[in-house]
């Protein structure tokens, strides 16, 4: 047995090497995390999977460092259309190509030319080690000190301990089974074939994402490069030739190119893991949830459980955070991933209709929904709700803006074009509708964070705009861009600052502190 303990051990154990580990991975690293992340395979799975992205996981992307190699693989969509079995529009959910986060709503990609780019960027990063060929073996024991991982690889077991276990290792997760989580089965399970094709032929599209609504015959179809396309079928029994199935897309009679790059089937599950935290152990991705790919939301719901746990974990392993900072992962990403999967399974019933007597009824109300002006155009904004009021999250009006993400113009500063989170960086940041009053700097001087009016940013008045709608004289920012408090319109404080100012910094640190709060301070400034 080879062991690799000394000193403060490893920082991170990352288990499982797709985009959602490396990209944990990258966020940690951007904060001074060490990571090693293991993984069974030497190499990128070569095979398509995962095929779109939404705006808020291209600004993940971007605080990974990978926003503008990503831009040059992806290929901006026009949204969503439900159609009738006879290939007819009965709805369009459009997306905009400058969505809050500053990035296309809608993003078509080829999961291997992503899984490189985050790959490349993670041999950048000394902080990151990746393993590859090895085989998790075990995870434990779930005690308050360091974890405990096991793997094998060409040169026999080794062991490695770690002050935090990431599993980020899909739907057969060895990290769920280690920490005795269970799924919660959402009632959705369907046998579907997904085939992926190249060819030049002129496909009929709308550069877009077609749902066929047929009972007897539900499909998807994207565009998903120049000549890469995805058709995705329920299955019936009994194989059907490739060209059958995509003969309605195709030019009548056309018998000219056609490579299936991939042809397989899968079951789509929707699905829930009962919990997502033992100790130190955390669930992400596929290892928490499972999501019908109806609404493209898998994988960024997996990138949204990265973003949202790593710059906690990081301020508590290098700056002193609470542990009661890390509780905040499951009760604000758990809700949220329901409120997707939901949204998919009905997604997933609009298009089969179901198998019952009411599978009728429920088709003709979708057709007759789809008619009212503007529920369309609301369905397709409704992807990301806000989180929900908890410790992070100080919401005093239902519609406030507390909860939900600050928008990412362009701005200028110091002569240099730059999207918004370039200039804020990765801390808490204070924004404000004029210059900073004594109480906000006191209290930004209190965090070792900036108080910024946006006046000054040089943006074309969307931040503005987005506080004077939201009646706020002032927000902050978590590290994440989410609003955590509102200062509103004609306020002086934020209100409460003492119940969460002690989650950010303890003296119950393993490491130096790095920029800690002052909260004497903070009790000088908080009402």
């Amino acid at each position: 047995m080879i062991v690799e303990r000394n000193g403060a051990d490893v920082p991170v154990v990352i288990v499982g090497a797709g985009p959602v580990g490396v990209t944990a991975a990258l966020l940690l690293a951007r904060r001074g995390v060490r990571s090693v992340v293991l993984e069974r395979h030497q190499d990128v799975y070569p095979l398509p999977r995962a095929v779109a992205t939404d705006d808020e996981v291209r600004r993940i992307l971007q605080a990974a460092g990978v926003g503008q190699e990503f831009a040059v693989i992806a290929r901006p969509a026009n949204g969503l259309r439900l159609l009738d079995a006879r290939h007819r529009v009965m709805a369009e959910f459009r997306r905009t190509e400058n969505g809050l986060h500053g990035y296309p709503q809608t993003s078509m990609f080829d999961q291997p030319e992503l899984e490189r780019v985050l790959r490349d960027a993670l041999a950048r990063h000394p902080e990151c080690e990746l393993r590859g060929g090895v085989e998790v073996t075990g995870i434990g024991p779930d005690t308050t000190g360091p974890v405990r991982v096991t793997y094998r690889d060409d040169d026999g077991e080794h062991e490695l301990w770690a002050e935090a276990v990431l599993g980020c290792d899909g739907a057969n997760s060895l990290t769920r089974e280690a920490i005795g989580a269970v799924w919660e089965d959402l009632r959705f399970e369907e046998r579907w074939t997904v085939i992926d094709v190249r060819t030049t032929a002129d496909v009929r599209c709308w550069e877009g994402v077609d749902q066929v609504c047929d009972p007897d015959r539900p499909a998807t179809f994207m565009r998903v490069g120049e000549d890469r396309y995805r058709w995705e079928f329920r299955l019936r029994d009994g194989q059907e030739p490739v060209r059958e199935l995509i003969a309605p897309w195709l030019p009548p009679s056309y018998d000219g190119d056609i490579e299936v790059v991939r042809e397989t089937q899968y079951t789509f599950r929707a699905r829930l893991a009962d919990r997502w935290r033992s100790g130190r152990v955390f669930l992400l991705g596929d290892a928490a949830h499972l999501t019908p790919p109806f609404i493209g939301q898998g994988l960024c719901a997996g990138l949204r459980d990265a973003y949202n746990l790593t710059w906690k974990l990081a301020r508590v392993l290098r700056q002193g955070g609470d542990e009661r900072l890390l509780d905040t992962y499951e009760t604000e990403r758990k809700p949220h991933a329901r409120h997707v999967i939901r949204l998919a399974v009905a997604m997933g019933w609009a298009m089969t209709g179901g198998q019952d007597s009411a599978a009728a009824i429920r088709r003709r109300a979708l057709a007759a929904a789809c008619r009212i002006p503007g529920l369309t155009e609301l369905a397709g904004r409704d992807l990301s709700p806000p989180l929900t009021t908890g410790l992070l999250v100080r919401r005093r009006l239902r519609k406030g803006l507390a909860g939900t993400h600050c928008p990412q113009p362009w701005i200028t500063a110091d002569g240099r074009r730059s999207r918004l989170d370039e200039v804020l960086g990765d801390s808490f940041t204070i924004l404000t509708t004029a210059d900073p009053w004594p109480s906000l700097n006191a209290l930004a001087h209190a965090l070792g964070i900036r108080a910024i009016p946006v006046t000054g940013l040089g943006d074309d008045g969307t931040l503005a705009a987005w506080l004077r709608a939201g009646r706020a004289d002032a927000v902050l920012l978590r590290p994440d861009r989410v609003v955590m408090d509102v200062v509103p319109a004609g306020g002086q404080d934020f209100t409460g600052t003492t119940a969460w100012a002690s989650l950010l910094h303890t003296t119950r640190s393993p490491h130096p502190p790095q920029r800690t709060v002052d909260n004497s301070l903070l009790r000088s400034v908080t009402r």
